[in-house]
């Protein structure tokens, strides 16, 4: 048996939106995914883009982030989180993790505000690893406290909910999401970008495509552009089949989440491998990120012979080349983040995993980690 990290996943209505869309039906596709993505997360504004990076781009775009700016992140994130401030010529700061959540260590964050209160940091965005949140009471207080914007990073964390509420609608400045996330396998990319700003919504709306502008009552093919801006527009294709995405989540959530229980019941206790340990009860186990207590590498590359697939979340950013050497980083420099990407891997958990292929990681999990010494 083979087992994928991940694996393309459709649906009736997914087949029949995009029909709509070949069959030239008068649909706008794109408006339509604005509009029930609002409704599904409950926020005021959404503005879909042709990537979850996009999103993020564009988000920056409309938090006006100018050259020599500066924008905190977590040292464990995906290289879109800080390449999206380069372009720029804006600096990330780095912050190190948590050791049971890999997210952003809070206390190490409100130390760097605490001392770094500077006009030019603009901003801290926070990325939710495996769709688990930091505590965003805090972060919003701390926000507010040292006058930064919110960023979330919630490319993990489509559907998850933080006190009840759905992530994206808790607080934030501006939450994107990414509808083909890093390692997941899809046949479409898509981003959407969120908020309850007006303001930021109109900025943004605007720069999405080339900044242009039209007369309400002048030809269509009359047009002025006022600021920079780019192309970030989603495909009708692509919205078409993410609407059908946004309806199955809620569903697909709960099955996967179902998956994660039952790794978890049955890999407690094995040695040499330690399981997630959620600081909340609303862990919606995007991915489900294991420990190995030693050669990791190995490990990983035995459930690979055997047929499992694993991913890695993430390689830390001061071990990638542009900025190690950029920002002169060393590996000793974020402890926490080096100690954990030596130990951890992501198991294979989607909706559509068939409770025999569970079982089967389970096994295999388990056969390889008893040959540890």
């Amino acid at each position: 048996m083979k087992v994928a990290f991940c694996r393309y996943e459709s649906s009736r209505e997914a087949h029949s939106n995009v029909s709509d869309v070949l069959d030239g039906e008068n649909i706008d596709q794109v408006q339509e995914l604005e509009r029930e993505f609002a409704s599904y997360i409950g926020v005021k504004y959404a503005l879909a883009t042709s990537h979850g990076t996009s999103a993020l781009h564009l988000a920056m775009l409309a938090l006006d982030l100018k050259r020599g700016d500066k924008i905190i992140c977590s040292i464990n994130a995906h290289p879109n989180v800080p390449e999206v401030v380069r372009h720029f010529d804006a600096e990330p700061i780095f912050i190190d993790i948590d050791p049971e959540s890999y997210n952003i260590n809070l206390d190490k964050l409100e130390a760097y505000l605490e001392e770094n209160k500077a006009k030019k940091l603009k901003a801290v965005i926070v990325t939710h690893v495996a769709g688990q949140c930091v505590d965003l009471e805090r972060l919003y207080a701390m926000a507010k406290l040292y006058d930064v914007k919110i960023v979330e990073d919630a490319c993990e964390a489509l559907g998850a909910t933080y006190k009840g509420k759905k992530i994206g609608s808790t607080g934030a400045d501006i939450t994107c999401f990414n509808f083909s996330s890093h390692l997941k396998r899809d046949i479409c990319n898509g981003g959407i970008l969120v908020s309850n700003s007006q303001e930021i919504k109109e900025r943004a709306e605007l720069l999405r495509f080339h900044a242009m502008k039209k007369g309400k009552d002048s030809l269509e093919y009359i047009y002025d552009v006022v600021d920079i801006g780019f192309d970030y527009t989603m495909s009708q294709l692509s919205a078409a089949y993410i609407r059908a995405q946004i309806k199955e989540q809620d569903k697909n959530l709960q099955r996967v989440q179902e998956i994660a229980q039952t790794y978890s019941r049955a890999l407690k206790g094995v040695e040499h491998v330690s399981i997630p340990n959620p600081k909340s009860g609303e862990h919606p186990y995007s991915l489900y990120i294991i420990k190995v207590d030693k050669n990791r590498d190995s490990f990983a590359l035995e459930l690979k012979k055997q047929g499992v697939e694993v991913g890695l979340h993430y390689i830390p950013l001061h071990f990638l080349t542009y900025y190690k050497n950029k920002y002169s980083l060393k590996v000793n420099n974020f402890p926490v983040a080096l100690t954990t990407y030596q130990q951890v891997m992501s198991l294979p958990i989607y909706a559509s995993m068939e409770d025999k292929e569970v079982q089967y990681v389970i096994d295999k999990v388990k056969s390889v980690a008893s040959t540890r010494v």
